[in-house]
């Protein structure tokens, strides 16, 4: 299938990738082409989408069933007060399409669960989990295998985050890194333990990045690898992560309560 052509609109919004080499038009049709779905619109859902939507994504799928909470706003960024109690998947599709209206939006109010998640990623071309618990992690990372869709991940823990490419071109899985959901007290949530809320931000762009670099085929592409990011020592780390080729081996969802 031909890449979609550029308008002229296009060509000037998106003139600083067009000059990059490593853009180009044809870079950017791509980008216009791609089918992004982000899980989750919250810390660090929010940086991931702003990015996504600046760079001219074609479609951008939000999954959230969430309403915004005041607590959210110290990291959340694209809510305000008078976005209390309103659904956060329609609060963002508004904030975004006054940002970019060149690019398609598609929200979903109901939470993913092995009934729904194969229907609804197998319309998407790549998958960012941008969600907070691990169930829906596994869930995620289970229905790409099944579907073959590469899953950018991110998580934050205080300080210090982590940011991968899973399931890409077959690489390693998210269960390869982590192979079972821990309990509750092996990996406390972050209402519990705090994150400081300049953290999403920085881990959300990076997912941005990927995917990015997923698209255009670019780059060192975080498969098979894991980035760890601590703000408070300004230390970054990457660690190889090993393929079981087991993990590759999924047909079916399971139960994936906590």
């Amino acid at each position: 299938m031909e890449k979609e052509e550029l308008t002229h609109q296009e060509l000037r919004r998106y003139n600083r990738h067009i000059m990059l080499p490593e853009v180009g038009r044809d870079g950017q049709k791509a980008l216009k082409k791609a089918r992004v779905l982000v899980v989750g619109a919250g810390g660090l859902g929010c940086p991931v989408l702003q990015y996504l939507a600046a760079i001219g994504i074609g479609k951008l799928g939000i999954i959230d069933f969430d309403k915004v909470d005041e607590e959210n706003l110290q990291r959340q960024v694209l809510y305000g007060l008078q976005d209390l109690g309103k659904l956060k998947s329609i609060i963002v599709k508004t904030r975004l399409q006054q940002f970019n209206p060149l690019v398609n939006y598609e929200i979903i109010n109901i939470r993913m669960d092995r009934n729904n998640a194969l229907n609804i990623i197998q319309q998407y071309d790549i998958v960012v989990d941008a969600t907070d618990n691990y169930p829906t992690r596994y869930l995620i990372n289970d229905a790409c295998v099944i579907l073959k869709k590469p899953m950018v991940y991110g998580s934050i823990h205080t300080f210090e985050g982590q940011v991968s490419v899973f399931n890409y071109r077959e690489g390693p899985t998210y269960r390869c890194l982590f192979p079972k959901m821990p309990g509750k007290r092996e990996a406390p949530a972050a209402s519990e333990i705090g994150v400081i809320g300049v953290l999403p931000g920085i881990i959300g762009t990076f997912q941005a990045n990927e995917v990015i670099k997923i698209i255009l085929g670019k780059g060192g592409i975080l498969s098979g690898k894991l980035l760890v990011i601590n703000i408070l020592e300004s230390s970054f780390y990457r660690f190889t992560i090993t393929k079981n080729p087991k993990n590759l081996s999924i047909t079916e969802l399971s139960d994936y309560s906590q």
